[in-house]
């Protein structure tokens, strides 16, 4: 470790649970992870140009998403949105469209939002302070904080779970993410921490680094700490102790039986493809897919076609388990063909699904609808099978 960063490390005084609400302990924990972070930070692409706009997309598209998983998306979505102005111009449509790949589409609706309201009531320009931040749509204490500290300095604490995950093993404070008591007292140590640093910004940047890269949860990285000095999950030889793991809910299994409908297009050589919208709320919500019937168990062949309204029993082509937060979803990709002839009544098939509104899709242009990953993967997986059966 740098002579630099060693010496940062020897201000912070010996472990104690109370050591980062001291003036002085803060800002030498502040001035070890500044330098730690000047020499270690990842090379993002959200990092290069600091201004609040791309600090508001990459935070919205960071919540629940690794960070790799982030990086093209978000080239992508600045390279047909790059201001706040064209994102509010935008339409749903199509930033449902540029979000594929992340999941949580709720985010990209509401970071729409949050545009829109930056446009018309902020004259386009976004808030610099945590206060005016925290009123837009989607922003919560967290996203506020780094957006106000990490580009316009101000002293604004954060806590995610990187964050949370520092701070439980520096002080070696039982608890759970989640927990009342476990929440505010990270909060309050961020808020000390951002009281007392020269630089806020970077100091919650290099917390969030450290937790991401070499505070993980699992297989900490102590040799490679700049604060590890100080930090008494580290004197206890079992960092990874802290935090408490954190109750989770029982998964749910649903079954989701799609019947996928494609037709030649007027376009030479091309196909289209039946999609509808899904319900308002929920589960992708207004979200473009095919026909689909939601089950908690998989249904008999004659309840689908009786379902899909179709003269003829559906044809399984394949089946795979998706996984979101809390619930285990597989799909059963059906077509809807006897021998030699197309089997359905579209009349019949979306009046049984309640008349959903519907379109026939091209498929090469159906990057310009929100399709989830797994509906994208259903429609390519059913124009394979008939590709290979000509």
């Amino acid at each position: 470790m740098p002579d630099a960063i060693m010496s940062a490390q020897e201000d912070i005084m010996s472990p104690s649970e109370e050591s980062l609400l001291d003036p002085h302990q803060a800002r030498s924990f502040g001035d070890a992870l500044s330098l730690w972070f000047g020499r270690s930070a990842r090379d993002l692409p959200w990092r290069g140009q600091r201004d609040g706009y791309r600090a508001l997309v990459s935070e919205a598209m960071l919540q629940q998403t690794q960070v790799d998983r982030v990086k093209e998306p978000f080239e992508r979505f600045m390279a047909r949105f790059p201001d706040v102005v064209s994102l509010a111009n935008g339409s749903e449509e199509e930033v449902l469209a540029l979000w594929q790949g992340l999941g949580y589409y709720r985010r990209a609706r509401l970071l729409h939002a949050a545009a829109q309201a930056i446009r018309d009531q902020h004259g386009g320009v976004v808030p610099q302070d945590a206060a005016t931040l925290l009123s837009l749509p989607g922003v919560g204490r967290y996203t506020a904080g780094a957006i106000a500290s990490i580009v316009f300095g101000e002293r604004a604490p954060i806590v995610d779970g990187n964050v949370a995950r520092v701070f439980a093993r520096f002080t070696a404070r039982p608890g759970k993410p989640g927990d009342r008591d476990f929440d505010a007292r990270c909060w309050e140590l961020a808020s000390s921490v951002a009281s007392h640093v020269s630089k806020p910004g970077i100091v919650n940047e290099a917390i969030m680094e450290l937790g991401a890269t070499v505070c993980r949860k699992h297989d900490p990285d102590c040799d490679h700490c700049p604060v590890r000095q100080g930090c008494l999950g580290h004197a206890s030889g079992e960092p990874d102790r802290f935090p408490e793991v954190r109750t989770r809910a029982p998964r749910t299994t649903i079954h989701h039986h799609v019947l996928v409908c494609l037709r030649r297009s007027d376009s030479e050589d091309g196909v289209e493809v039946l999609l509808v919208q899904r319900p308002e709320k929920g589960l992708w919500a207004r979200m473009w897919q095919p026909p689909s019937i939601e089950s908690g168990k998989e249904m008999a062949p004659d309840m689908l076609t009786s379902g899909f309204g179709l003269s003829h029993q559906p044809v399984g082509i394949h089946r795979f388990e998706h996984r979101t937060t809390h619930r285990d979803i597989m799909f059963h990709v059906n077509r809807p063909e006897a021998p030699g002839e197309t089997a359905f009544s579209e009349d019949d098939l979306l009046r049984g699904l309640g008349s959903p509104a519907h379109r026939w899709q091209q498929v090469e242009r159906l990057d310009e609808l929100g399709l989830s990953n797994p509906h994208r993967r259903i429609i390519d997986v059913a124009i394979s099978k008939q590709s290979d059966e000509r």
